[in-house]
């Protein structure tokens, strides 16, 4: 048999052979293969779990080296591998199966084993090696079990190993009773539903059209105008993760140790709101261990930088790479490790930093530099990039206490059909939503009426479109179209209505309007 463990370094990580070798000498355990303090520590936490297992520990030198020997080896995840590895060198366990065998697990003193993070990456990088027998802490066969193409075994217990491998000796492959779970639990991401928004039928428009085509979205306007709570709703008129996209998020959210224990694949495309004060490490990723930030964790899912200029400018301005490439690479003494980052970026913000620029019966005590050192931070490059720019008007106290029908569920109704129109649309392509569309695809995805070409042209030239811009405008008009339920040419009504969307920012109409 041979055992292989898994380092959870990066997106994808690395299998690692476990090999134990027993020999004369003062009685020890030594592990080789650049093991970090967490896993020299295991030593002490095998020989106990071993011993109140009813196992008897090896009286030998023990030596267990971890291959490759030049990957530095960092977690508790490594524990069940190597007492897996301890007791079939030493006999201790017998009927041993002749294959090749990924474990992982946390030991802890009494023989009880904890769940540990990344095992769905583990599972994939096993079957794309062809390992087919996984082994993992109960509380994470669900997760494990998520992929198909081999079997998931969870047990509890040390000393359950034993009745495991005379299972799988025996040519038993099915998750045992005691590891079944719900494969497909997720949390539930819905914040503020549709029907608990009052007025703002130009942000909600916005927010169907951001979330059927993967927009980024920026709201801006006084405070208390509802610019967060519309951007929150948007977590509730999103569609489902398909089962590719729902994979990729799982392992990000496992790599990082954020999925629940006993949870599945997560179905709800994932909605994060970091804090402005959050350092570069934990919205771009990095740190100890190389874990994924923010703009990974919004994965097929929204990041809302709520109060948008008070983040910092380096902050704001690292977005700009992974919000276009969908990846973002973290390079750490001489090592490069890629994590996704396919996000949609919403972002809200105050008109100045007092908030009453442009405000009715508002006085705003900000100086001129003020308000343009405020809205610098953010800077034309980044608001370049940004395809829906709504302005948020206060609500008629009037509108407050009105009934409104239109909740969630039906909006995403009318989401979903866009989104299947767009998947059939790229079929074959590597992306799925209209906001991804490559240059080379704008002629042939974009195609516009002969009278709808002309009005665009007329106003790209008014507006002083960058061609950035511009493609803007022609991603956003398929969009329209498909919520309409129009596969075929973009109409000037569509052009229109996103020009209208993208009109405040370009030239002086965003200053005209504060």
């Amino acid at each position: 048999m041979t055992i292989w463990s898994f380092s959870a370094d990066g997106y994808d990580g690395s299998l690692v052979r476990i090999e134990v070798d027993l020999r004369r000498g003062i009685p020890g355990v030594d592990i080789i293969g650049l093991p970090d303090s967490a896993v020299l520590e295991s030593r002490d936490r095998i020989r106990a779990a071993i011993r109140n297992s009813g196992f008897e520990f090896p009286r030998e030198r023990v030596l267990i080296n971890l291959a490759p020997a030049g990957l530095r080896k960092e977690g508790a995840s490594f524990d069940l591998a190597l007492a897996a590895g301890i007791l079939t060198a030493s006999g201790g366990i017998k009927n041993i199966p002749d294959t090749e065998i990924l474990i992982m697990g946390e030991l802890m003193l009494s023989g009880e084993i904890r769940p540990v993070n990344g095992v769905l990456s583990a599972v994939s990088a096993a079957y794309s090696k062809g390992i087919k027998t996984i082994v993992v802490p109960s509380a994470n066969t669900a997760e494990g079990s998520s992929l198909e193409g081999g079997s998931v075994f969870g047990i509890s217990t040390l000393n359950a190993l034993q009745n495991l491998f005379n299972n799988i000796t025996d040519g038993k492959r099915s998750i045992t009773p005691e590891s079944e779970g719900d494969k497909y639990r997720a949390g539930e991401n819905r914040i503020v539903d549709f029907a608990d928004i009052r007025g703002l039928p130009v942000v909600k428009r916005a927010l169907e059209i951001a979330a059927a085509g993967r927009h980024n979205l920026f709201l801006f306007g006084p405070p208390g105008g509802g610019k967060t709570m519309a951007a929150r709703s948007l977590a509730g008129i999103l569609p489902e993760l398909s089962s590719e996209e729902a994979i990729e998020v799982t392992k990000i959210y496992s790599t990082a140790g954020l999925l629940p224990a006993e949870a599945g694949l997560m179905r709800q495309a994932p909605f994060r709101e970091p804090h402005h004060s959050a350092s570069e490490e934990g919205l771009i990723g990095g740190g100890r261990g190389i874990k994924p930030g923010e703009v990974s964790l919004a994965h097929h899912g929204v990041l809302f930088l709520d109060e948008t200029p008070e983040f910092r400018k380096n902050l704001l301005q690292s977005l700009r790479e992974p919000s276009e490439e969908g990846h973002v690479d973290l390079v750490r003494a001489g090592k490069v490790i890629s994590f996704p980052a396919d996000f949609q970026l919403v972002m809200a913000a105050n008109p100045c930093p007092c908030g009453n620029l442009g405000k009715q019966d508002g006085i705003c005590t900000c100086s001129k530099k003020e308000v343009m050192n405020y809205w610098k931070k953010i800077g034309g490059a980044m608001m370049d990039r940004i395809d829906i720019r709504v302005p948020v008007e206060p609500v008629d106290p009037a509108e407050l206490t009105s009934e409104n029908k239109e909740n969630s569920n039906d909006v995403t109704e009318k989401i979903e059909r866009a989104v299947r129109i767009q998947m059939k649309r790229f079929t074959g392509e590597n992306y799925k939503r209209n906001a991804r569309i490559a240059p080379s695809g704008i002629r042939t995805y974009c195609r516009l009426e002969q009278e709808a070409e002309a009005e665009f042209l007329n106003a790209s030239r008014l507006l002083g479109l960058s061609s950035r811009a511009c493609v803007s405008v022609l991603k956003t008009s398929r969009t329209i179209a498909d919520l309409a339920g129009r596969e075929g040419h973009v109409t000037t009504d569509d052009v229109f209505e996103a020009i209208q969307h993208r009109r405040y920012g370009e030239r002086d109409f965003f200053w005209d309007k504060v």
